[in-house]
């Protein structure tokens, strides 16, 4: 890689010499063995099962998860650098692996139990895909509005209901499942459940065909009289509303990772093309013009990525990062969408055809805006903390 002299990439220094490499490795990977697919993948929908599988060889699928149970372990800031890397090139990729790690990796680190962890980690780190079902047709914002239900039988559970815009659906073994055990209660009967793909009574139903990350699959979850083990509660029944919190704070520095690297990715391009098209005889990135459009998208980028760089980084040391990941959320996808949508509009007509990469960028910034908790729930979590606190 290139040296970068930026605050973010001096920032990166602070890295021991095993993290840089395998970010480096992370970064080389993505160009290599990602890029060539990008195309195919989004025009069909599809996530390659190779790579899939190189992510685990690469250990990138369980990033934090400690060595004893086949993980890499490093930190969240590691794995924030790998989301970044993936994205810079394919966000389905970076999606991909980031609800592995963020959210999935995360909760059983944080909530489940020793024997928990230790069935179901070294599955994770090692060939095993993860999902998180959270969202119903009626519970997006609302996350607590649930409708799937949960029955204690004695020595196992049954989960009746359906799951919505479940990312990583298709490819998933092991889903952490939300449901109410306990509908009286509201959001207190909340309970976590693990479950496996074979489980009776579950089954993965209609993938979407979405705009962006169209390569990561978003799919419908089916549970019809679902039975799961009592032993696969995740942390105790009725505490699952704290585990879902607790769980997307994380996550949104994650999403904040996708952003930064997609709108990366999409100024790069930029940056090349505007060096190479000429217009009136001199290339257009001679014309103070353009120069001053790519400045306010090269510093915007920079805040961007400072902003979550610094959530990841309190996230590690143990201090409190909620505003933080929501503004790092909120903020980077707003910059990605201003900035790919800018890669287009320098493109000109090329930018608006597939034939060159940035419309997809465009395409793949929106969502950020939208799952692990819209703008405008980051900017409610946002507002309850700094009327309360010293700016």
């Amino acid at each position: 890689m290139t040296t970068d002299t930026t605050a973010a990439g001096r920032a990166l220094t602070l890295l021991s010499d095993d993290e840089e490499m395998f970010q480096e490795s992370v970064h080389d990977f993505a160009v290599e063995r990602i890029r060539p697919h990008v195309f195919a993948m989004d025009r069909d929908a599809t996530m390659k099962k190779e790579l899939i599988e190189a992510f685990f060889e690469l250990g990138i699928m369980g990033v934090e998860v400690p060595d004893k149970w086949g993980g890499a372990g490093g930190t969240f800031f590691t794995a924030v650098l790998v989301v970044e890397e993936l994205s810079h090139v394919d966000a389905s990729c970076g999606v991909l692996v980031d609800v592995q790690n963020t959210l999935v990796n995360n909760a059983l680190l944080r909530w489940g139990n020793e024997d928990q962890r230790s069935k179901y980690l070294p599955m994770l780190a090692k060939n095993t895909v993860g999902a998180y079902a959270l969202s119903e047709t009626g519970s997006g914002s609302d996350a607590f509005a649930l409708s799937c239900k949960a029955e204690n039988k004695g020595d196992h559970w049954v989960l009746n209901g359906q799951k919505l815009w479940i990312t990583n659906a298709a490819e998933a073994g092991v889903f952490i499942v939300f449901a109410n055990a306990n509908p009286d209660a509201g959001y207190k009967g909340i309970t976590a459940f693990i479950v496996e793909r074979d489980f009776p009574g579950f089954s993965v139903g209609k993938k979407e065909d979405k705009l962006g990350i169209r390569a990561s699959s978003t799919c419908e979850l089916i549970f019809e009289e679902c039975r799961v083990p009592k032993q696969n509660v995740l942390g105790e029944a009725g505490k699952g509303y704290k585990i879902a919190i607790e769980t997307l704070n994380e996550g949104r520095i994650g999403i904040g990772a996708q952003m930064i690297g997609v709108a990366r990715g999409a100024l790069e391009h930029t940056i090349a093309y505007t060096k190479q098209r000429k217009q009136f005889g001199r290339p257009i990135a001679d014309f103070q013009a353009v120069q001053f459009q790519l400045a306010q998208a090269a510093t915007e980028l920079e805040a961007a990525r400072l902003m979550v760089y610094n959530a990841a980084r309190l996230k590690d040391a143990g201090k409190p990062f909620v505003k933080e990941a929501a503004m790092a959320k909120l903020f980077s996808s707003q910059v990605c969408e201003r900035v790919t949508s800018l890669a287009v509009q320098l493109f000109g007509g090329n930018g608006y055809t597939k034939e060159y990469p940035v419309e997809k960028f465009w395409r793949d910034s929106k969502v950020g805006q939208i799952y692990e908790g819209t703008s405008n729930m980051q900017l409610q979590t946002i507002a309850k903390i700094v009327i309360t606190e010293k700016l």
